[in-house]
């Protein structure tokens, strides 16, 4: 016990002085309160409704904590997000929270930061190199282990399934590729995966979907690496009358992650079978607790946390939050053992967004 507290108490005691903030803050989050630290926020992309839902939990979470912010947009663009970061410099930021989509790019601008002494939280990506308080992400490798066994369970072991792949210059569409390519060719050697490149981009998605099923019309299994993918494959199964229950033979099983409210809409109603919860709420909460505990001088050490997640070190002076996230089905049925939730549980943040 005395360890978990070492490992957790900064935020606690975070929560407890921040509460004492809030009245100063400007009412809208947006950089009014004028006595509140100020932090730069640069949101990745507003163009899948996961971010927009994490665009949305920022200033709410920012007035809780009492944290001034600036904000920015990079828009899925490195040479935007650097710009954007400039701009914070100039406007005297003290700390950065930042979601880079390009990993590797992002290193020179970290450098930048760490020589003026203001500390970056990046969320849902890992820099490739570079240093950062702390990452707050959840384990995209057990994304993609989690729609392995989903759907190499469903099959029985057998047949075609294509990977709608994200960008592989992510350290996100690389865990979740290389994790569920491991898994399926360990646990699931009959399965025949189609890897298709689609950087994060829903008209790439549906062009080489609508592809494969051309060439190979007995595909029964997809993985979504994002949402990003949704409306085109679900268009696509309409489009080739494959959206059927899963008891008819023709059922096409289809895994998605984000946990967007759509997704989870979609269960329910039989269109997609699973997908995986990242946490948008969370997200927002800790990136902006991190970057407030990195301002107030406070430190932490690999462990359990008291929000349910656990911090490993990443690499020498990388610390990484991984937060839950949890595999969403229909029935909240156990895959290979393992829990999941069903569709409707009120625990997820798609069904309180």
């Amino acid at each position: 016990m005395e360890r978990r507290a070492l490992l957790s108490g900064g935020l606690t005691v975070l929560l407890a002085a921040s509460a004492t903030l809030v009245a100063g803050c400007g009412d809208d989050g947006t950089g009014s309160g004028g006595s509140a630290q100020l932090v730069g926020v640069d949101y990745p992309r507003s163009d899948t409704d996961f971010w927009n839902s994490y665009i949305r939990y920022v200033p709410q979470f920012a007035d809780e904590l009492g944290v001034e912010i600036k904000t920015t947009n990079s828009q899925n663009d490195i040479a935007n997000l650097i710009s954007n970061t400039q701009a914070f410099m100039s406007q005297g930021v003290k700390g950065v929270v930042m979601a880079p989509q390009d990993t590797a790019a992002i290193a020179p601008t970290l450098t930048q930061l760490e020589s003026r002494d203001i500390p970056v939280v990046t969320i849902d990506t890992r820099p490739d190199t570079g240093k950062v308080f702390m990452v707050v992400r959840a384990d995209n490798r057990a994304y993609g282990i989690k729609a392995c066994q989903f759907l190499g369970t469903k099959l029985g072991g057998t047949g075609k399934v294509v990977m709608l792949q994200g960008g592989l210059d992510s350290i996100n569409g690389r865990d979740r590729t290389e994790a569920f390519n491991e898994c399926m060719r360990t646990d699931f050697p009959g399965i025949t995966v189609f890897g298709e490149a689609t950087d994060w981009k829903a008209d790439v998605a549906a062009s080489k979907l609508q592809t494969r099923f051309a060439s190979d019309p007995d595909v029964k299994g997809i993985y979504m690496q994002s949402s990003f993918a949704l409306s085109g494959t679900l268009q696509i199964l309409k489009q080739r009358g494959l959206q059927v229950p899963p008891s008819d033979p023709k059922h096409v099983f289809v895994v998605s992650n984000d946990g967007i409210p759509e997704e989870l809409k979609n269960i329910g109603e039989g269109l997609i079978d699973a997908t995986v919860s990242q946490p948008a709420d969370l997200y927002a909460k800790y990136g902006l607790e991190y970057v407030k505990a990195a301002m107030d001088g406070k430190t932490f050490q690999p462990g359990p946390t008291d929000h349910g997640s656990t911090i490993i070190q990443v690499r020498d002076g990388l610390l990484e939050d991984q937060l839950p996230a949890p595999l969403v089905t229909a029935d909240g049925a156990p895959i290979a053992g393992e829990p999941t939730l069903k569709f409707d549980d009120a625990s997820l943040w798609g069904n309180t967004a």
